[in-house]
C-alpha cells in the first residue's frame, strides 16, 4: 500500500485552517501530522477537512497549547498515547494503518531559551521527555513503525544555517544532540529524509523574526521523519515544502514529506 505522509508544526490549527486546507488540496498527501494544534479536539474544524477527504483523524488536544493531531485518507485506528516526562501535555498521539503500520506524532518540548536546566525548567523538561521516550524505546523496541513531528532539535552540522554560532542556542546544543541520538538509537530509527537528502543544508523551520526569512535563510531542521529498519528501505521521495513558509499567515515551520511504498 503506497502512501505519501508529511508533518507540520501548524501553530494553530484554527487560525491556519486555510493553509491546512490549502496543502491537502494541492500537496493531497495520505496523511498528515500536525503539532502544535492548539486547541480542544472538539473545536479542531474537521468538518472542512472531511470535505477534502480525510475521514480520519486521531488527535489528542489542550486549550491554547501543544496538541498533535493526524488526519488521514486512509482507515486509521487510534493507537494510544503517553505522557513522557509526566508533563500533562498532549504531546504525543499514534494511529495504525490498516497495514499494520503503526504512525507516531511527536512535538518535543522546545526547551526554552537558556541552555541550563539549573535556571531553565523548560530546558529540564525538553530533556527528560528525550529521555523517557529513549527509555521506552529501549523496552518496547518499536516495529514496522513511522515517528514524525516537531522534535525541536537539529542535530547535524547542515541542519543549521551556521554550527558554530547556534552550538549555544537552544535546538542545536550538543546536550540536545546527545539525547536525540540516544532516543533514535535507541528505537534503532533511520533518519528518512536524510536516508534520501544524505548531503547539504536543509532546514524547516525559519524564525518569525527575521525582516525577509526567504533571503536570510538562517534555518534550522527541527520537523523530522523516521522509521523502523523493517520498512525504512520502502521510504522515498523526501522534501521540505519550503513554500508553504511563504504562503498568507504562515507557521513558522514548513511541511516534511516522505512516501514508503509498503
Amino acid at each position: 500500500m503506497p502512501f505519501t505522509l508529511a508533518t507540520w508544526n501548524i501553530n494553530s490549527v484554527r487560525l491556519r485552517e486555510p493553509i491546512v486546507c490549502r496543502l491537502l488540496e494541492q500537496e493531497a498527501p495520505d496523511v498528515l501530522c500536525l503539532q502544535e494544534c492548539k486547541s480542544p479536539v472538539d473545536k479542531i474544524p474537521l468538518e472542512r477537512f472531511r470535505e477534502l477527504g480525510y475521514r480520519y483523524m486521531i488527535a489528542r488536544g489542550q486549550k491554547g497549547y501543544n496538541g498533535v493531531a493526524i488526519l488521514s485518507r486512509l482507515p486509521m485506528e487510534d493507537a494510544g498515547d503517553r505522557d513522557y516526562a509526566s508533563l500533562g501535555h498532549a504531546r504525543h498521539v499514534a494511529g495504525r494503518l490498516e497495514n499494520g503500520v503503526t504512525i507516531h506524532n511527536f512535538y518535543v518540548p522546545a526547551g526554552g531559551d537558556v541552555p541550563d536546566r539549573e535556571v531553565n525548567v523548560k530546558f529540564g523538561q525538553k530533556l527528560d521527555y528525550l529521555t523517557e521516550m529513549r527509555d521506552a524505546f529501549h523496552a518496547d523496541r518499536p516495529a514496522r513503525s513511522i515517528m514524525v513531528g516537531d522534535l525541536n532539535i537539529a542535530p547535524r552540522e547542515d541542519d543549521v544555517w551556521d554550527h558554530k554560532k547556534l552550538l549555544k542556542v537552544v535546538s542545536h546544543t550538543p546536550v540536545e544532540v546527545e539525547h536525540l541520538a540516544q532516543t533514535q538509537d535507541a528505537g534503532r530509527w533511520v533518519d528518512i529524509t536524510r536516508q534520501d537528502v544524505p548531503e547539504g543544508q536543509l532546514y524547516s523551520w525559519w524564525s518569525y523574526r527575521a525582516r525577509d526569512w526567504d533571503a536570510a535563510d538562517k534555518g534550522r531542521r527541527l520537523d523530522h521523519v523516521w522509521a523502523t529498519p523493517d520498512i525504512s528501505a520502502a521510504a522515498h521521495g523526501s522534501r521540505v515544502l519550503r513554500d508553504a513558509r511563504g504562503w498568507e499567515k504562515p507557521s513558522d515551520h514548513a511541511p516534511v514529506f516522505a512516501s514508503f511504498d509498503l
